[in-house]
């Protein structure tokens, strides 16, 4: 999803959505949504949440970190 995509879905949740960073922006948007804001937390690509929409993003950004 690109961040347009996703300042939109922020915006829906009435989420603040300028000088946030992707991130930040994907956990406000989990925790609004009533889940856990664990996105890019996955140590190893390990993560028991497997319907979540952030989950390919969220391996990407984990593996960036970690580097």
């Amino acid at each position: 999803m690109n961040i347009q995509e996703i300042r939109g879905r922020a915006k829906d949740y009435g989420l603040k959505t300028s000088r946030v960073s992707k991130d930040v922006l994907i956990r406000s948007i989990q925790l609004s949504e009533g889940n856990f804001n664990c996105f890019a937390s996955a140590v190893d690509g390990v993560c028991d949440q497997l319907s979540c929409l952030w989950r390919d993003d969220c391996f990407s950004a984990a593996k960036k970190l970690d580097s």
